[in-house]
Parts: structure tokens; sequence; C-alpha cells
């Protein structure tokens, strides 16, 4: 993962249509990401073994691969832990998104879908607090030790804000 703000998110779209995946890349593109793509299971954890990402979005279907047992098999990965995965899909399977959820689905989105909406949660998926936690506990200073406290300067910083009128 990148430090705070100091570098754009890098994205791993995975889809196995050639189309959408490129569609959903030149959005994320536009919308500042750096994008990397996967048609298939073996390039997507190949790309997760040597890249460090910010987020995964996958298609539920890769075309006889299933996008929810690869991302079991992504965040098994040395670093994927707390890598975010959104899942995109056509399925209109009753319990697809109970199962995406399950998988470790930051969201699901159903396509075709508005690409306003999917920056928008592709936005909201790189700040969930367990993800801001992590990216602040790698960049963490180193601690400092612990001093006893300084009763008298604690009274003066707390009585600082208050005004004595003159006499």
């Amino acid at each position: 993962m990148k430090p705070l703000a100091s570098q754009p998110a890098e994205l791993l779209v995975i889809d196995n249509d050639p189309l959408t995946l490129m569609g959903t890349a030149a959005v994320l593109d536009l919308a500042g990401y750096v994008c990397h793509c996967a048609r298939d299971r073996q390039a997507a954890l190949k790309t997760a073994q040597s890249i460090a990402l910010d987020l995964v979005i996958c298609d539920v279907n890769l075309g006889g691969d299933s996008g929810l047992d690869l991302s079991r098999q992504l965040r098994a990965l040395p670093g994927m832990q707390d890598v975010p995965v959104m899942f995109v899909s056509s399925s209109q399977l009753p319990d697809i998104v109970r199962r995406s959820h399950e998988a470790g689905a930051a969201y699901y989105l159903r396509k075709p879908f508005d690409p306003d909406v999917l920056v928008e949660l592709v936005g909201k998926a790189l700040w969930l607090p367990h993800i801001v936690q992590s990216r602040l506990a790698m960049h963490e200073p180193a601690p400092q030790p612990v001093r006893p406290p300084n009763r008298l300067r604690s009274t003066v910083e707390a009585l600082s804000g208050i005004r004595m009128p003159l006499a």
C-alpha cells in the first residue's frame, strides 16, 4: 500500500470480457487511479504477488472460474489481507450479494454500471476504516518515551484559554 495521499492508488481490475475490462480501467484511469488489468485467475494472482495493490475490482464470473474463490486466494497472499475487494457482475442470482460479502467484498456493483457510481464506490472502498488504520500504522512515527506528567504545565495549559479581567 502507498503512503496516504502521496501517490495514486493502484487497482487491479479482473474481468474476462476485454471490453468491460478496458472500459472499467479507462474510467478509473481518468479518475486518477493506476489500473492493472487481468483477464483470468493466473494473471490476477501474478499481478497481486508483484505489485502492492490498494483495491481489487473483480467480476464474479470469470469464464468458468469463480471471482469469489479468486478473492479468497488473493486474500491469502502476503500483504493482501486488508486490501478491499469490490465485485461487479451481471449475475441475477438472488443470493449473489450475500455470497460476495461472505467472500470479503467491500461492495457489489451490478453490470452495466454508471461510471460515476464506480468511481464513488472505489473512493469509499479505499477509505474503509480498517484500511485507513493499517495505512496509518505503516507510517506512524516511532513511539516516544513516556515522561511523567508535569502538573504545573498541565494546569497552565488548561487555564491558557481562560481570560481573566484586569482589576
